[in-house]
């Protein structure tokens, strides 16, 4: 339920903060008049990203066991792409926004709607895909997506307090440390992905585990729900489970950190005689 409404409160602060940011440039620069197609592009996108996780949710039920399995094994291991590709910190979400947003205006009142489909909709779908991979790395569907709905509803009030001058938050520090968690908790997703592969007979390696703690942490006792719950931790994990959950997370976090945590400036050819600059 915790990872869940980590995911839940990032990915949805980021669309939040999307949202925020088009509504805000088209009031500051006097084009109210397109709020109604950018209100229209954001409903569109809510529903279709609710459409998707309902499809997810639904759509492989009356498959064979393996087809349930494999295609929870892919969808998982592309979940986890996905977000290891669109993880972003908001350095340079709002100016990327407001460039596109100025060729959607100039393009006509609904280029508008269809940008914000696709700006609030790639948010949308990324969490629809990643929530419904780490429900079923838990093997639960109730609590992790209690714990979303809770994430996603502080992520609602955080961006309106923030849009509305109420709230400041140190955004960098914000994305940077649950981007940390969130790649732990990928990489659960992944190391699950790849056991539903090998219960569907596509991924060789079933039987050969490299190592099986199930007596010291038995998966119905509390700790061993936590750890299932949060990291995706399985008791008796395969060799190619370990192997792909060390090749993901130990280069991952090493490059996410060394991005994420780089004071802004540092790298840059120094000066003795250039006054400091300091960079909000």
């Amino acid at each position: 339920m915790l990872a869940n409404f980590l995911i839940g409160l990032r990915e949805g602060l980021e669309a939040a903060l999307v949202v925020g940011i088009l509504v805000a440039y088209l009031v500051r620069t006097g084009r109210r008049e397109r709020l109604p197609e950018l209100w229209a592009g954001i409903g569109i996108a809510v529903a279709v990203s609710l459409g998707f996780g309902a499809l997810l949710t639904f759509g492989p039920q009356g498959l064979t066991f393996q087809a349930q399995e494999a295609i929870g094994g892919t969808l998982s291991i592309v979940a986890v792409g996905l977000i290891t590709w669109m993880g972003r910190t908001a350095r340079h979400l709002k100016a990327d926004l407001q460039h596109k947003l100025d060729d959607a205006v100039d393009a006509g009142r609904w280029a508008v709607a269809v940008m914000a489909v696709l700006a609030v909709g790639r948010e949308g779908l990324e969490t629809a895909l990643f929530l419904w991979a780490g429900a079923q790395a838990t093997g639960t569907s109730t609590r992790p997506l209690l714990g979303a709905v809770l994430g996603l509803t502080v992520a609602v009030v955080l961006g309106w307090l923030v849009y509305r001058g109420a709230l400041r938050l140190n955004l960098r520090a914000f994305f940077s440390w649950t981007g940390l968690f969130l790649i732990v908790v990928a990489a659960g997703v992944l190391s699950h992905g790849v056991h539903d592969l090998q219960e569907a007979g596509i991924l060789p390696g079933l039987n050969s585990l490299a190592f099986d703690v199930s007596g010291q942490v038995p998966p119905s006792s509390w700790y061993g729900t936590l750890l299932k719950g949060i990291f995706n931790f399985s008791p008796a994990t395969t060799w190619l489970e370990a192997g792909a959950w060390v090749l993901y997370v130990v280069p991952t976090l090493i490059l996410f950190a060394r991005s994420a945590f780089r004071r802004p400036g540092a790298g840059a050819p120094s000066r003795a005689a250039a006054p400091q600059r300091v960079v909000a």
